[in-house]
Order: structure tokens, then sequence, then C-alpha cells
């Protein structure tokens, strides 16, 4: 294809294969040049179920051939490499939930420990019993301001290590689901101090490193890994993530062979071409324009930061050097204790007019800006809000910690052995000080309260119950009421 192809407006096809070749493919295919005999079972017909087919491709007999003869993947996996700096990546039509478990499938040995940071996603948290690791927990500082999560301490991290000698490696997430960030490299130092490599989940900042208005990625701070997620801030189709690592090919402490396993092993052989290429293309967008784009969304979220914090109780979260709060300056967060507001109220009020956020509790409101969004729609957004905000006003309140941030969890079963282990279901009025048998989380963001292995506690239920009864959804749970838990029997 051409740089003028319309479907390719920036002509980004000479520097990413998979979407030169996903060019190729969806030309030849409206034009009748092909007769696949090889899936998808659409067979690119749209008078069976529509246009719910449109775009899509197979990676094997589609973007390349069945046997990978053109080697497409391999070289925009390449490009990926090449453009985070480092020796090793994999594109992923799994999301960041597959790049996570991949990355800790290739960490340890069954039985080991490893040092986590209790605020990243449930897919760690599974990984971990796929991988029949012991996780030591390690618990970001609660900003007394916000009530959210802020850094994750490198001492603590360094003491976990330390008191867990068999450890074999080190999980955190940064930025964390709203946007706050740790001392990367302190983090690396006390992992590599103690002779482990330190797994970063980026994976709602695909942005970092490509422009001077935002931070360097993980890895050029001294990460070993970084898993990030294409499609949440980068215009990439829904599962589209990456899995980037350093090597022991290059000083690294990651062994790229268990790497390519663990990766392998997780990942479906059906991968959907279109989701690839999506990766493929943001990629070279944001090699080749992300100075300017990423600085423009900066100004995006800088914009609407200025707007809404001049809303009477209404603050937005940004850097306060003094008490070292760091924030993405490309994340919006929209507190709403002092308006009286009720989150949940604003988020429903704000469905009718359509607009989605990505998430909203009692206190919190995180509309997502992308590269993809404009001034003329974040003014949309700020105005809406400012009329939500003020239809719903009420009395100001105190800040309340959502339980994924504040709840303190004891592990007292390896979360596999628990997970495999007989369950019963017990009235959660008897739970109490039982061993869990299941994954159960406030959704968003995710972040389990009770996970396979630990001692149901009295704060960690009393916690969840505030959430449902606020509004909150409870995700995972056999039972999202509450009213019965799985417990080892």
């Amino acid at each position: 294809m051409t740089d003028s192809d319309p479907r390719d407006p920036r002509g980004l096809a000479p520097d990413a294969p998979l979407f030169a070749a996903w060019l190729r493919y969806t030309a030849d295919s409206r034009a009748g040049r092909m007769r696949p005999f090889s899936i998808p079972g659409h067979k690119h017909r749209h008078d069976l179920v529509g246009d719910l087919v449109q775009g899509d491709v197979p990676m094997l007999a589609g973007l390349d051939t069945m046997k990978e003869s053109l080697g497409l993947l391999a070289a925009a996996e390449s490009r990926a490499a090449e453009a985070w700096g480092t020796d090793w990546a994999r594109l992923s039509v799994g999301g960041s939930t597959h790049a996570n478990q991949a990355s800790v499938l290739a960490l340890g040995r069954p039985g080991q420990s490893v040092v986590v940071s209790r605020t990243l996603h449930r897919s760690v948290l599974l990984g971990i019993v796929l991988a029949g690791l012991r996780p030591i927990w390690v618990n970001p500082e609660i900003d007394p301001v916000t009530g959210l999560p802020g850094a994750l301490p490198a001492r603590d991290v360094a003491t976990a290590l330390g008191e867990n000698p068999d450890a074999c490696g080190v999980l955190v997430g940064d930025p964390s689901y709203v946007g706050t960030l740790s001392d990367i490299e302190a983090l690396a130092a006390a992992a590599h101090d103690a002779g482990v490599p330190l797994v970063v989940d980026a994976a709602w900042a695909a942005y970092f490193g490509f422009s001077s208005r935002v931070p360097a990625n993980a890895l050029a701070r001294g990460a070993d890994a970084l898993i990030t997620s294409a499609h949440k801030s980068l215009p990439a189709w829904s599962q589209a993530a990456l899995l980037l690592a350093r090597t022991t090919r290059s000083g690294g402490l990651l062994d790229p062979d268990r790497l390519e396993r663990g990766f392998d092993a997780s990942a479906t052989t059906s991968a959907a071409g279109a989701i690839l290429a999506s990766a493929d293309a943001s990629r070279a967008l944001l090699q080749r324009d992300g100075e300017e784009l990423v600085g423009r969304l900066v100004d995006l979220v800088a914009r609407a930061r200025t707007a809404l914090s001049a809303i009477d109780g209404v603050e937005v979260l940004s850097d306060r050097p003094g008490d070292g709060l760091a924030v993405d300056p490309a994340k919006l967060v929209v507190l709403l204790a002092g308006t009286g507001a009720h989150g949940h109220a604003i988020e429903d009020d704000l469905l009718t007019h359509g607009i989605t956020v990505e998430m909203a509790d009692r206190d919190v409101l995180v509309p997502l800006i992308t590269l993809a969004d404009d001034e003329a729609g974040v003014d949309a957004l700020v105005e809406t809000l400012t009329d939500v905000i003020a239809r719903h006003r009420g009395r100001p309140r105190s800040i309340r910690p959502s339980a994924a941030w504040s709840v303190r969890a004891e592990t007292v079963v390896d979360p596999r052995e628990a997970f495999f282990a007989p369950h019963e279901t017990v009235a959660v009025d008897a739970a109490t000080g039982r061993v869990c048998a299941e994954l159960i989380a406030p959704y968003p963001p995710g972040v389990p309260v009770l996970a396979p292995g630990e001692a149901i506690s009295a704060e960690a239920l009393a916690a969840l119950h505030e959430t449902r009864a606020d509004g909150g959804r409870i995700a995972y749970a056999a039972d999202p009421s509450l009213a019965t838990i799985q417990v080892v029997a």
C-alpha cells in the first residue's frame, strides 16, 4: 500500500509490517482477489452476521502464511524491542492479563516467593497461582489527602527481599491505576541488590518514554521487564498488549527462553491479526510522532485539570512535590468528596449524555483521555461534568480510601494450594478466620481484596460489604451478593 491509502492516514505502513499486511489482505478481500480455505469461518462474508466481521484477519494464513514464511510478526516485534530500547519483545492479543501471567511464569520455580505490590491487577495473582509462587505483599503508601495509593516504598521492597532470600523477583505496577508514580530506579536497585529482576506492569502508560513531557519508560529506568496495554492509551484494538524485557543476552536478569515458554504457554494459537497489526501501527505512530501527540495529550489533561479544579469542592490529582506525590501528567483523576456528590450518581448521569468513564466510585472519577481525544471532546466532558456535579451536590464529606487500596492481606496458604484445594461455601458470617478459596475484588480497578490462600478478615469483609452497599460492583466472586464465600474445606 502507499502513503496515500486513506486507511493509513499518517503513512505508517512502511514502518509497520503487520499493519501493511493487514492493509493488503483487507484490500484483496474486498476486491475478491482471494478465496480462503482456512480460518476464520466467516470467510469475510457480510450476509451472515453482518459487519461484525469487518477487519477481522488471522495472523496465520492471513497477515502471514500458515508457516510464517514472511517473518512479519518477528519483524514487528523486533521494531517494538528497538522502540522501547531493549532486546526482547512480544506482541499479545490477550491484553496485559496474558503479558503479566507470562512474565510471572518466567520468574522462578514452584514454591519460591516473589515480592508483589498489593495493588497489582488480579491477573498477576492468577499468574502466581499458575507459577506456584508464594506472594510477599508490599503495600503502597496511602496518600492522606486523597485516600489514593501513592508510591511503593523501595525500602519496604528491600526489607521484604532481605526477609525472603528465596525470592525470585519483584512485581510492581507503575503508574498505578490512578496514575501515581513510584521511584522505579530505587525499586530496580533494591531488586538488583538482591540479584532478582524487577517486572513493571505499566498497563496504563504505553506512551511513557515517547515524549519529553512524560517520564521515561520503566526499562530505561532500570526495570527488567515491562508490560503495557496498547489498547488502553493508544489507538489499538481491544486486547492489544506488549511484553518487553531486558534479558541475559544484553546483561539483564531474565532468561529469554523462559520468557518465550511463559509467553507461548498462555497465548492463543489463533492470534487475531488485526489486533497485532493495530499494536504494530501504534508503536510506529509513537516512535515517529510521539513527541507531538503525547505532548498534546498532556496539554489536554492539563486543560481539563485546570477547568475542573475551578469547580467548588472538586480536586484533581496532581503532583505535590512537598509530600513526595508524583502523578502521570497524562492522567485525569477527579476527586468528588468536597462536592458532596456521589460518584455512582455522577456516572449514571453522564451515561445519559453518552459519556462513559473508566472508573467511578463514591469519591473518585477517572475519565480516560487518550491520544485520540481533542479539545472539543475534552471541553464537552468538562462542561457536562460541571453541570452534573451541580445537580448532585450535597454536604462535603471526608474521603474514604477504597477497599482496593486500604485492606491489608495475610497469606496463610500458598495461592496455588488454596486454588486447587477442596472448598466449601459458607455463610459470610461464618467466614471470618477461614482461608479464602476464591478471588474477590471491587471492579474497577480489579485489585483483589481477598484472594486464594488469604485469611478472611473482618476488615476485608466489612470493606467489601461497604463497597457493595455504596453501589459498587463486586467482581469474580462466586456469590457477588457476598451472602456466601468459598473457603478452603
